[in-house]
């Protein structure tokens, strides 16, 4: 498939402030107990590149970043997808096929690329083609709403990063300790 943006031009300063920000997210969220954290293996291959090139989309720097370190992260019930065919139909390519192409009812636009749902058949998208500087916003999919154009769609979260703050660590903190005991 043809890419329908051209690659990024980032500043090797923005991409250093990307990956220094990734870094101190990834040590807050290994504070955790593994009792209430699964952090997936480092991916190694190029299946991101595959699965980017196959959708025409590229992805942002600090999701790109965080997947290839631990490919698919669970914390206390709040899940980010990862990309392997092991994971049965969580992972991000065939959660993308369904909610693109399989869908008959209110699919996805295709610049919505969905990393994580909320249990209610809803999900947590990469708004792709806001990609600027390395970065795109989160919107937040209602799989029963109808909406006219993709605009319509609330963001939530400027970037990849601010949203694991918020919505997995911030939201976590509310109900337990890194030592995973209840508050």
């Amino acid at each position: 498939m043809e890419e329908r943006i051209p690659k990024a031009k980032i500043k090797e300063q923005d991409m250093n402030d990307i990956f220094r920000e990734c870094d101190l997210l990834l040590t807050e969220l290994h504070k955790f107990d593994p009792s209430i954290i699964s952090l997936g293996p480092e991916i190694t291959d190029d299946r991101l590149g595959i699965f980017e090139r196959s959708i025409g989309f590229e992805f942002p720097l600090d999701f790109k970043y965080i997947i290839k370190k631990h490919n698919r992260i669970v914390l206390a019930g709040t899940e980010i997808y990862g990309l392997d065919n092991t994971l049965r139909g969580t992972s991000l390519n065939e959660v993308y096929k369904y909610e693109h192409d399989e869908r008959t009812y209110n699919a996805m636009p295709s610049e919505f690329l969905p990393f994580s749902p909320d249990g209610r058949g809803n999900h947590y998208c990469l708004n792709l083609s806001k990609l600027i500087n390395g970065v795109c916003p989160i919107v937040f999919w209602q799989h029963d709403f109808i909406y006219r154009k993709p605009e319509e769609v609330e963001q939530c979260n400027d970037d990849f990063v601010s949203w694991i703050k918020e919505v997995m660590i911030e939201w976590t903190l509310e109900d337990y300790n890194y030592d995973g005991t209840e508050r």
